[in-house]
């Protein structure tokens, strides 16, 4: 199945290190060459990337592994086709908009059976199961809120949601407003939080390390999730099945 690889901080951070293991894992480490991408939000606004070559081969993804593009909120996907054709329309993550902001989402899976009506403003561009999946949970939420809710509130939601989704198969996924970063598992999904004192960190998939004391302060905050851990000496954290976490600030909120 796929990759997932989100990215919450409470001050501007590139992804540089964390995204060049990652992107090991489309064609080189792993089999997922079926497309790639990755958002970072700035601001209100957002850098959108996707590509349908292997994340490993990718010119895109060379220029995001050398571009330290600085964000609160990234999300980033590589794709194992399971339903939809190998293009761009079909590679994550998907983006809408909803109460004058983007949201972003991507997912790790394969729904059976979920295509629900859509009657609302969102509307899937591929074929993908996942995007008809996000293109729903918009239209729920659009339902449920009058306006921007806070962020406890649209965890109230997305834990009311998600299990509708999930039962009719596996479903891991990000979302993210730019405010926080959601996380849900089925199966595989990891976190870590990194706080001061900060310390050195071996990839698992290239043969890198960083020591992040040298480039961070001690106020500085940092939660990661992806699918499976990307480093070989650090003590991540497993989801439990069914679980869903939300990440603001760089913390872990629940």
């Amino acid at each position: 199945m796929c990759q997932l690889l989100g990215m919450n901080c409470n001050v501007p951070t590139d992804v540089q290190f964390s995204f060049t293991g990652f992107a090991q894992r489309g064609g080189r480490t792993d089999h997922h060459a079926d497309g790639w991408g990755i958002a970072f939000f700035e601001d209100r606004g957002l850098r959108h990337f996707v590509d349908h070559l292997p994340a490993c081969d990718s010119p895109v993804a060379e220029l995001i592994r050398r571009y330290p593009i600085k964000s609160r909120n990234v999300i980033a996907h590589i794709r194992k086709a399971t339903q939809g054709a190998v293009n761009l329309q079909n590679c994550h993550p998907f983006v809408r908009e909803l109460w004058g902001r983007y949201w972003v989402f991507a997912h790790n899976g394969d729904l059976k059976d979920f295509r629900p009506r859509l009657h609302g403003n969102f509307h899937p561009v591929g074929g993908t199961d996942s995007e008809h999946a996000f293109c729903w949970l918009m239209q729920e939420l659009a339902k449920s809120h009058a306006d921007v809710p806070s962020v406890d509130e649209l965890t109230l939601t997305l834990r009311e949601l998600a299990p509708r989704i999930a039962k009719h198969g596996t479903f891991n996924f990000l979302l993210s407003n730019g405010q926080a970063l959601w996380a849900h598992a089925s199966t595989n999904l990891w976190s870590i939080e990194r706080q001061h004192p900060f310390t050195l960190a071996q990839l698992a998939d290239e043969d890198l390390s960083m020591d992040f004391a040298q480039h961070t302060t001690p106020d500085d905050r940092v939660a990661v999730v992806v699918t499976a851990p990307l480093t070989t000496n650090e003590a991540w954290i497993p989801f439990a099945p069914g679980e869903l976490r939300v990440f603001e600030n760089g913390r872990r909120r629940g």
